[in-house]
């Protein structure tokens, strides 16, 4: 089965008649699921089951709750989640050309795909082709929710398969792809009915397109691309090749151009010096070449030496317009040469990560506004200079800022916030959010106590039946994180069990661990920081940068990376980033265990041997 296809659109339509969905980047296909078999069929007609094992046992799962509704028909795409509006094609691809079973079931395990459904083409055996796409979209929603499907995608939840919503208010939509930096919108007339294998105009796709300027460096005949590049200082960079968007007439004009002033030739290849200056639109930067670039219009109106490197990257980056950006190129780390813009865009890439630790708390940034090379300071208050859109929560007389959006990250990361620490409890609450055990070596010489103490608590807690997570501090020791129910556990609680779990640390090894508050009393003794865990204090947010010499980040971790090959100085701006991309978010599950852990229970028993006592 051929699957319908999108007519691609530089504006989208705004008529009544039109739906609207989020387009996700993977790999299109249809889900035909019938009594003892089920096959994801490709655009090609290859099953794709057999590369993506963990779709497969999913649905394998699922079987008796959906049996009802079989034989069941589902286009949708195979995607892997980078955010909860935009799927990571890099690694959809990669998964797309593995052949190991053994490398398809590690990498299936550590960021596994989903198929996200937006149609309904069988159920039940009768076909619902001929319906109109409002209706078929009606009895999509209602299957899924007969048959507790998710009904929407969600990067954390394990459910594999899932729906994409539909939206009828363009400029709420348009809001959500700039936010996430989605690939697009699809528009769907409410009318229209699933025709196989046609491209019409009644299904239309709108790119999330970035513009640049670059200079062409070069013109192949062989496959008639175009090739372009920018300057990174005084060096050229190449930043890859088109095609797609050019007119006869503005083709034929610039072959003309480049074939009369061609510096050199081989073979089929002309190469020409900078000086035709142009636009392109572009979805995103893949390492240092552009994807799906596209022609928009010459730029006779610039010189080559305008067309760079630091434009290419602001652009891919895609901060928010109303955030002015200044001095970009300053530099603030010498190790790695990090500029405001690396670390810009860190904030910018690491944003859905790292917004939710930050939501609803009131925030203390500490500042540095030339980076590692000058002083640094601590900021409380809101400025009153601060763009309206920047919020504040009053606590004690202290005008806190609240981070709960991109633009005030980034307007934050453009002051030079750079460490953020955060509480323990959300504005709107008393109660403690999480436990964090602060696990502090006397130096980054002793890490391997850091070490030590984390999987003497990972045992401790897995006895307990509690879900921990651990994170790099960012400078020399660890944390580890249990997170609690929401408005439910007073500090008097939470103090009871943490008082508890030191002393047990202290007794499994009190040569390597202490409770010890002066520091010249410690010895070379790992402090066990659970004073520091109480109303009014603050500990450094998952995915912050630190203000050091390496620019570390107080990264998020896998249980399994806690070992004596972990090196907190290999968690940097540039590998943070790499790991977010390549795998899935260690805390994922953060948010959703709350609900699940059984923390009143022990509680109850550690209350009640108190009295007894």
């Amino acid at each position: 089965m051929k699957p319908m296809l999108t007519t691609l659109t530089m504006e989208l339509p705004t008529t009544n008649d039109w739906l609207y969905e989020i387009k996700y980047d993977g790999f299109r296909a249809i889900l035909i699921w019938d009594h003892g078999q089920i096959i994801l069929s490709s655009r090609n007609g290859k099953d794709l089951l057999p590369l993506f094992p963990e779709l497969q046992i999913y649905l394998q799962e699922h079987v008796e709750q959906v049996k009802p509704y079989l034989p069941l028909t589902l286009d949708g795409e195979l995607v892997i989640l980078h955010n909860d509006f935009k799927a990571n094609f890099q690694q959809i691809q990669v998964r797309g050309r593995m052949r190991s079973q053994a490398k398809i079931m590690n990498k299936a395990a550590i960021q596994p795909c989903t198929f996200l459904a937006f149609d309904l083409l069988r159920l039940n055996g009768q076909s619902l082709m001929p319906h109109p796409f409002i209706k078929r979209k009606e009895k999509l929603l209602q299957l899924f929710t007969d048959i507790s499907f998710l009904l929407q995608p969600t990067k954390e939840a394990a459910a594999r398969i899932q729906l994409i919503p539909t939206y009828d208010h363009l400029a709420k939509i348009k809001e959500i792809m700039k936010i996430y930096d989605s690939e697009g919108i699809v528009a769907k007339r409410k009318s229209s009915k699933w025709e196989e294998g046609k491209r019409t105009n009644n299904w239309l796709k709108y790119k999330n397109w970035k513009s640049i300027t670059c200079f062409i460096t070069g013109y192949d005949e062989n496959n008639r691309y175009f090739h372009v590049g920018v300057y990174d200082g005084q060096q050229i960079k190449a930043i890859g090749l088109f095609t797609n968007g050019l007119d006869k007439e503005t083709r034929k004009a610039l072959l003309h151009i480049i074939q009369q002033n061609y510096v050199q030739r081989s073979e089929s290849f002309f190469s020409i010096q900078p000086a035709i200056c142009l636009e392109l639109y572009f979805l995103e930067l893949d390492g240092e070449q552009m994807r799906e670039p596209y022609f928009h219009t010459l730029r006779l109106d610039l010189t080559p030496d305008q067309c760079t490197w630091t434009n290419l990257q602001v652009a891919d980056a895609s901060f928010p317009s109303i955030v002015p950006i200044s001095n970009s190129e300053k530099l603030l780390w010498e190790n790695g040469s990090v500029t405001k813009l690396d670390y810009l865009r860190y904030l910018r890439k690491a944003s859905f990560a790292m917004l939710p630790y930050l939501t609803d708390r009131a925030l203390t940034v500490i500042r540095a506004p030339h980076g590692v090379f000058g002083e640094s300071f601590y900021q409380k208050n809101r400025p009153e200079t601060s763009p309206s859109y920047v919020k504040g929560w009053l606590v004690d007389g202290i005008d806190y800022i609240v981070c709960n959006d991109l633009q005030t990250l980034i307007w934050l990361g453009n002051q030079l916030a750079i460490e953020f620490h955060i509480p323990f409890q959300t504005i709107q609450s008393q109660f403690v959010s999480e436990i964090v055990f602060d696990l502090d070596p006397p130096s980054r010489a002793e890490f391997y106590l850091a070490v030590k103490a984390a999987l003497l608590l990972k045992e401790a807690l897995d006895k307990l039946q509690l879900t921990s997570f651990v994170k790099l501090s960012g400078n020399k020791g660890m944390q580890v994180y249990i997170p609690l129910p929401e408005r439910t556990f007073t500090w008097e609680e939470t103090g009871l069990f943490t008082q508890l779990i030191a002393t047990f640390l202290i007794t499994a090894d009190p040569s390597s661990f202490t409770t010890e508050r002066l520091k010249k009393n410690r010895g070379k003794k790992l402090y066990i920081d659970f004073i520091q865990h109480r109303k009014g204090k603050t500990i450094i947010a998952p995915y912050s940068v630190r203000i050091n010499n390496e620019g570390s980040v107080a990264a998020p971790l896998f249980w399994d990376e806690v070992n004596e090959q972990l090196h907190p100085e290999h968690f940097t701006i540039a590998t943070v980033l790499d790991r977010l991309n390549e795998r899935t978010d260690p805390f994922q599950q953060f948010f959703l265990c709350k609900a699940e852990q059984p923390f009143a229970t022990i509680i109850a028993e550690l209350q009640n041997q108190s009295n007894n006592h």
